[in-house]
């Protein structure tokens, strides 16, 4: 994993909008569709190599293939694993249920997505790599197109599929969790194996408490909570932490937001995981006082931190005098070499679905890179 030697590096959380004639592909194949194959891979490797060099125009340091095939960030999995089937009931956060108005208001908006949300209803085996071998394929050909200084690429952890993948099969969540586990191993040791840094998307450290786990204790959170990261590690058991990065979030809504986690429950969880960097939230108005949780914190010396320095909620384009402000805390925290700049989450978590226009991400991507370069005069001189 590259870090931040000589100047302050940049990245994003991993997904980016796609083009309509992508999530038109991708929406027909989860309706069963007949689709041709040589059209829908030829359009998604058309649309890897131009997101990777959009990326490189907005001077991204760290780049992703947009996860440009995919659905969504978890759901994908059942294209990839047999033992899913059918769809599950939509379980709200806790904090819109407070609201039900502005929870319509959003299903309306398309804040909740139509696609299937399937079950585990038989035992987790590996069904297929084609699609894996695919998105490997395709990005790197952008990245010898291209040549960034690092790239990523995203992956669903056993906790944040047991999220939004019920278990209807297995004695019990462990059990469930387990399987998971062994089974999402051999995309993470296949994705490392090609060359990439591998990103684990794990919502369900922070975005779980005020879903699945809303009506347990705040002990018995951090005991579940604390369950998921033992089952990522043991996914992870044949790869060198500085080779994986984790993601957490609280969900990426604009919401009231006012029963998410605070980081001082979630940052002790995650510190125990095993991916070298973590990547959180720390820009969005509920959170981003919380520099301060870190600041506080025991962090240990390994860990690298990407702080959200842009909010993937809104139309604002941050000011890179306010991202490099934002970089400089946590360098002032953990030390410059150990801060890359990031987003607060994904740009296009599910496709077809994104609160910010295609065109304002990249202008937010870009001024991440002017506040990355203002911050690099100050801490390097």
């Amino acid at each position: 994993m590259q870090i931040s030697k000589d100047r302050i590096l940049t990245t994003h959380v991993g997904s980016l909008p796609r083009s309509k004639a992508v999530t038109d592909l991708v929406f027909a194949k989860e309706r069963e569709e007949t689709v041709d194959s040589e059209v829908f891979n030829a359009t998604i490797k058309k649309a890897v190599n131009d997101v990777v060099a959009r990326q490189m125009k907005s001077r991204v340091d760290v780049v992703s293939d947009g996860e440009m095939s995919k659905i969504s960030y978890a759901t994908y999995i059942k294209d990839r694993i047999t033992g899913f089937a059918g769809d599950s009931p939509r379980n709200a956060p806790k904090d819109l249920e407070e609201f039900p108005g502005f929870l319509k208001r959003a299903a309306k908006g398309g804040g909740t997505p139509t696609y299937a949300r399937p079950c585990c209803v038989s035992k987790l085996e590996l069904k297929s790599t084609i699609p894996l071998e695919e998105d490997i394929a395709n990005f790197k050909s952008a990245i010898a197109e291209y040549n960034p200084v690092d790239s990523f690429m995203n992956a669903a952890s056993p906790g944040v599929i047991a999220l939004f993948l019920p278990n209807k099969h297995y004695n019990s969540q462990d059990e469930y969790l387990e399987a998971l586990a062994e089974v999402m191993r051999l995309e993470y040791e296949a994705i490392v194996e090609a060359g990439f840094i591998l990103q684990l998307d794990s919502p369900d450290i922070g975005l779980g408490r005020h879903m699945i786990f809303k009506n347990e204790t705040e002990e018995d959170y951090v005991r579940l909570a604390e369950q998921h990261i033992e089952m990522l590690n043991y996914a992870l058991r044949n790869i060198p932490e500085e080779k994986v990065r984790m993601h957490v979030c609280f969900g990426n809504y604009e919401g009231p937001h006012h029963h998410d986690a605070p980081m001082s429950l979630v940052l002790p969880i995650a510190m125990k995981a095993k991916p070298q960097a973590l990547l959180f939230e720390s820009s969005n108005p509920r959170h981003a006082h919380e520099w301060k949780t870190f600041r506080d914190a025991d962090i240990p010396d390994n860990k690298i931190l990407i702080p959200g320095v842009l909010d993937s909620t809104t139309n604002f384009i941050e000011h890179p005098e306010l991202v490099a402000q934002r970089i400089e805390t946590f360098a002032n925290i953990v030390g410059k070499e150990r801060v890359i700049a990031g987003t607060d989450c994904g740009f296009s978590t599910f496709a077809g679905f994104g609160a910010v226009d295609e065109d304002i991400v990249y202008a937010k991507l870009s001024s991440m890179a002017e506040g990355a370069e203002i911050a690099t005069k100050r801490l390097w001189g």
